[in-house]
């Protein structure tokens, strides 16, 4: 074969690899990886060189290809040129238009071979597998805390700037997080967009939704290895297990007192700062807590809405019907860790405890004395006031503890006062 005849043949076969996809010849130096033309390598060698010759006109924003830039325009001109017919919705990109596609097929093509788990969206299962790795490839570079994913890290780097870019046109609030921001606004738009099948309660995010849906189910996938407790949702078990650690993580710069949950410690602060934001319509009456603003109510609408199957009992509040349960079930999920001593209540273990510390916090103003709970110290005082505000509806008589109220009208019933029954 003639020298041209052989390189016509070379010509014709790489023409043919080229063709089926097979010829991967341009190299990069840098990294190693072929590719398949040299414009495509001359792109990539920009992620080396942090060369983005393409700039938005309208933000500053610049990029490395030329496609990321003409998508990126779209967030300043509105462009959503593709549209689910289903619902209507648009989407700047066509992955994100295919992938939504897939909310109404329901198809999950993308499966972990861990845990089988599968995903509608390539990259989602490609961030999942990591937790199956360990891998964290985002870090950050003030602290070292490392992330699954570049919008985790994105969104933990505001925590170090004090950035707040997303703000509520409505009440000008503003967010650390795109994902915290969009579900505040369903706030002001009513939009509950995830529905219950069981029930049909709605939600306005995910999260409550599927916590909500392991009512139904009884999931509780969260279990104490301490006392075999099992919870829905992981904040729950948590909170609890600090029952056990004794961890109050939550302090009062204020007072210095300290608490086991958030949701009680933004509470307390209102003692400082005399906040009381739930405000009743039928007497105009403010409470610093949403409870205690709820419970309230009950006393305009004389409802008792939370009733005891084992005894029949009914009660205003949650709280106060979540404690009697105990006495059927005999649950006492408070331990004292000095002697092992458990309780049903907080309350009384928090009293209880000051037994063991010598504590006696509540001293008589009148004679000196001193009292370890809040109860002893004003049933205490009465003997120096002369206050009886227990009064027996029957005959008007008054007394100075509740206990010796019950014990009285046992005798218009004609029971006998000894017996107790």
């Amino acid at each position: 074969m003639s020298p041209s005849g052989s390189h016509d043949t070379k010509r014709r076969q790489r023409r043919i690899g080229a063709k089926n996809g097979n010829e991967r010849n341009h190299l990069c130096s840098m990294c190693g990886k072929s590719f398949k033309r040299k414009s495509t390598l001359n792109v990539h060698k920009r992620i080396h060189t942090g060369e983005k010759p393409y700039q938005c006109t309208d933000c500053g924003m610049r990029f490395n290809n030329k496609k990321s830039h003409e998508l990126h325009c779209r967030i300043h001109t509105g462009e959503k040129p593709y549209q689910c017919t289903e619902c209507g919705k648009s989407f700047i990109q066509l992955a994100a238009f295919k992938g939504h596609q897939r909310v109404h097929t329901g198809e999950k093509p993308h499966q972990c071979t861990e845990c089988g788990r599968c995903f509608s969206q390539l990259n989602r299962l490609k961030v999942h597998q990591r937790i199956h790795t360990g891998e964290k490839p985002h870090q950050c570079t003030e602290c070292g805390k490392s992330f699954t994913e570049q919008r985790s890290l994105k969104a933990h780097l505001h925590i170090h700037t004090g950035e707040k870019p997303y703000h509520c046109t409505e009440c000008w609030k503003s967010f650390t997080h795109y994902g915290s921001f969009k579900i505040h606004q369903r706030i002001h738009t009513g939009e509950k967009p995830y529905q219950c099948n069981e029930c049909g309660k709605s939600f306005t995010h995910n999260g409550a939704f599927k916590i909500h849906q392991r009512i139904h189910t009884g999931e509780k996938p969260y279990q104490c290895n301490e006392c075999g407790k099992s919870f829905t949702h992981n904040s729950a078990f948590k909170t609890h297990q600090r029952i056990h650690t004794g961890e109050k993580p939550y302090q009062c710069n204020e007072c210095g007192k300290s608490f086991t949950q958030q949701g009680a410690f933004k509470n307390h602060q209102r003692v400082h700062t005399g906040e009381k934001p739930y405000q009743c319509n039928e007497c105009g009456k403010s409470f610093t807590h949403n409870s205690s603003f709820k419970a309230h109510q009950h006393v305009h609408t004389a409802e008792k809405p939370y009733h005891c199957t084992e005894c029949g009992l009914s009660f205003k509040y949650r709280s106060v019907f979540k404690t009697h349960q105990r006495i059927h079930t005999g649950e006492k999920p408070y331990y004292c860790t000095q002697c092992g001593k458990s309780f049903s209540e907080l309350t009384i273990l928090n009293v209880h405890q000051r037994v063991h510390m010598g504590e006696k916090r509540y001293c008589c103003k009148h004679c000196g004395k001193g009292f370890s709970d809040w109860s002893n110290y004003r049933k205490h005082e009465r003997i120096h006031t002369g206050e009886k505000p227990y009064n027996c509806s029957q005959c008007g008589k008054t007394f100075t503890r509740n206990s010796h109220l019950k014990r009285h009208q046992l005798t218009h019933t004609r029971k006998d006062p000894t017996v107790i029954t």
